[in-house]
């Protein structure tokens, strides 16, 4: 008997083992990391960071996208923040790094936890390492890029100062336990609006009251925490929220370049971004936001009508302010356009001193590349969290938790 269409069959097979391959997709879990001030789950009375009134975890975890929150110190480095991150996922004590606490004058070691998803890095019954998807806002997508470099590239300053049996598993290099990494309205370049710190603080205080304001509540009933520990500045239990905020305010730790407010200031930015490049085996997305128009004669951005009301002091000064001194980065027009907080031009991906390559549009992602999926117009800094907004951020949610399950293993 003879068979002339085997070698047909055979190819016919082989294909469509390779679409049923591409079609199955990843099963990652999905990681959400707060911006600049966030919060915790569990802090605000109920008032989410990611939803507000709503719950986009839990609308998440309804569509079988597993989802989870990570919780860092909302003021803290992004270094600092991605220590804590690996053990708030993996469990243990945060360890700052022997050599990053002596170089800044903090303590090494931070609070314990049990580990949200303690599997992480481990390899499954199939030989699979058990990988997470990313999600970053604002700050929270420099956080994940620190993250995602450190356990790849090790950190060699700690290896060296620190014996192994000593040092945390996340300075050693070699792990590529990141599938993807998604950034939202993301300062990769920092904000013009932290080149002073004298603006910054006051707009924290008022953010503070504000959203304490959204949430329903007193301003000393926010059981907020500043998450300093490794500084000292730990707020006391029948502390208000004023004084607790006076004594942050006053300390020395903003002259620091290990806080939050150098890593968003664009030279800070520009720093972290030569030292902390995208991995070659990871994707990476990036969506921008934009909640403002220029107004003649000057072409200076003004927020559209349905910004929050929160942010229209910021995004203001943000769409007038240039600034341009030797030795730092050159502030200008085109750094005008911003969703209230962020310069629209900052969210695409690092470009600042950065080797990374930026894709824009729709096309197949590339690894190792930022896939700028585009910018959301007239979207303010906290739609994209669902606060003070009534977008369909939920259905936005899970086509973006889609998308990231689609990609390949």
């Amino acid at each position: 008997m003879r068979f002339p269409n085997l070698s047909r069959l055979v190819l016919l097979l082989a294909l469509v083992l390779a679409a049923a391959l591409a079609r199955a997709g990843n099963d990652y879990p999905l990681v959400l990391v707060h911006g600049f001030m966030g919060w915790g789950r569990d802090e605000v009375l109920g008032f989410k960071y990611w939803g507000g009134f709503g719950d986009l975890q839990e609308t998440l975890n309804r569509a079988s996208h597993r989802a989870y929150t990570g919780v860092v110190g909302p003021f803290a480095s992004n270094w600092d923040r991605a220590c804590e991150l690996y053990a708030y996922l993996k469990g243990g004590v945060v360890d700052y790094g022997q050599a990053h606490a002596a170089a800044h004058g903090h303590a090494r070691h931070g609070r314990t936890f049990s580990g949200l998803y303690p599997e992480w890095g481990t390899v499954d019954d199939q030989g699979r390492v058990r990988k997470i998807h990313l999600i970053g806002h604002s700050q929270g997508g420099q956080t994940v890029r620190v993250l995602t470099a450190l356990l790849e590239q090790g950190a060699p300053a700690e290896i060296a100062a620190t014996p192994a049996a000593d040092r945390s598993p996340l300075f050693a290099g070699g792990h590529a336990w990141i599938h993807s990494v998604t950034t939202l309205a993301t300062p990769h370049d920092g904000i013009s609006f932290a080149v002073g710190i004298d603006h910054l603080l006051p707009f924290v205080r008022t953010s503070l009251f504000g959203f304490a304001a959204l949430a329903g509540i007193q301003p000393d009933e926010l059981p907020y925490d500043f998450k300093l520990d490794q500084w000292g500045l730990r707020r006391a239990p029948d502390e208000a929220l004023a004084d607790y905020f006076q004594r942050v305010e006053h300390s020395p730790i903003w002259r620091s370049r290990d806080i939050s407010a150098w890593d968003l200031n664009p030279d800070g930015a520009r720093e972290l971004n030569r030292q902390f490049p995208a991995q070659p085996g990871v994707y990476y997305f990036s969506w921008g936001a934009s909640a403002t128009t220029p107004v003649w004669p000057f072409d200076h951005q003004i927020p559209l009508p349905t910004m929050l009301p929160q942010l229209w002091a910021s995004a203001l000064f943000i769409g007038a302010y240039t600034h341009d001194e030797p030795g730092h980065v050159v502030i200008d027009a085109s750094w005008w356009e911003n969703d209230g907080l962020v310069n629209t031009r900052s969210m695409a991906g690092p470009t600042l001193d950065s080797p990374d390559r930026i894709v824009s549009g729709d096309g197949p992602p590339q690894r190792g590349a930022w896939n700028h999926r585009g910018t959301l117009a007239g979207w303010d800094h906290m739609d994209l969290v669902g606060i003070g907004t009534l977008r369909e951020v939920d259905n936005w949610y899970l086509r973006l938790a889609r998308s990231l399950a689609d990609l390949p293993p």
